[in-house]
């Protein structure tokens, strides 16, 4: 297994490398990516440019070369060391040039991170495997196709992850998805929560426990007719949690109510009706 996954790192490393020369050779935008980069700092700023095309160069044609039969162990030893030059580059900019961007793989501004370190470390170990190849990627792909290529989803996805430039092109679509799937404003009501905040906020019960409180809004959900909201509280020195019940019906602030419940017992410790409507549910003593 180990032998197949070594054979495989040739293909991932180069399409790496490749990737980032395109941003440093093709983009329109390599010129103001060079110049929020670090190079500026290490290189000045008039270098800048023409050192960041010259490695984009260099990421280029050993790219090609590890995708490129045959397989050579000094292709892999180049590939491990260009790494390591990445991860210490990445080091020295985070160390003094904190707010500069990363200019990596992409061309969108993305301070240097952990993420990014995280991903050139990656990168290393995937050069130092590779020198230990004993075949080509193709010949690899082709005994275990299944394996091989659950394997290079992997890796890419695992580098595509770390790589805090590329987070617009699938980190905030998904969050997007999220938030349109979830609809995290809205119970199942369709109240806003934010209405039933305000709401509670402004009741006299919400008043009465105030100074018990410790968090904002951890926990809310709807039930019959009602909303609850959970907060963190402390009461006589012990950790508790405040549930307000607030009608969704009824936007008077004098109708939310309030139960006190003991964070290890489970037990009600304090409980406050609003006003009207004078009937409404018993709020269930549970553990926090």
């Amino acid at each position: 297994m180990i032998e197949m996954i070594a054979a495989l790192q040739p293909l991932v490393v180069g399409v790496v490398l490749i990737w980032s020369a395109r941003v440093k050779l093709f983009s329109r935008h390599a010129a103001a990516a060079a110049g929020r980069s670090a190079l500026v700092r290490l290189v000045g700023p008039d270098r800048a440019l023409p050192a960041y095309r010259l490695l984009g160069g260099v990421e280029l044609a050993l790219g090609g070369l590890l995708l490129l039969p045959p397989v050579l162990r000094s292709e892999g030893v180049a590939a491990t060391v260009l790494s390591a030059g990445f991860l210490a580059y990445l080091g020295y900019a985070r160390r003094v040039a904190p707010t500069s961007s990363c200019g990596c793989l992409s061309a969108s501004t993305a301070p240097v991170s952990g993420r990014g370190m995280a991903r050139a470390g990656l990168l290393v170990v995937a050069g130092g495997l590779s020198v230990l190849a004993g075949g080509g990627w193709l010949a690899a792909l082709a005994a275990r196709p299944v394996v091989g290529v659950t394997v290079l989803v992997g890796e890419l996805a695992a580098v595509v992850a770390l790589s805090p430039e590329l987070d617009r092109a699938w980190l905030l679509p998904l969050r997007q998805l999220r938030v349109r799937l979830t609809h995290p404003l809205r119970g199942g009501s369709g109240v806003p929560l934010l209405a039933t905040v305000q709401q509670l906020q402004l009741s006299d019960a919400y008043r009465r426990v105030a100074s018990l409180l410790r968090s904002d809004v951890r926990e809310h959900w709807d039930d019959d007719g009602w909303r609850f909201v959970l907060h963190a509280a402390r009461f006589q020195g012990r950790p508790v949690t405040a549930v307000f019940a607030v009608p969704l019906a009824d936007a008077q602030p004098g109708s939310v109510r309030v139960a006190v419940v003991d964070d290890a017992t489970g037990h009600t410790l304090l409980r406050l009706a609003g006003t009207p409507p004078a009937a409404g549910p018993h709020l269930a003593v549970v553990p926090a």
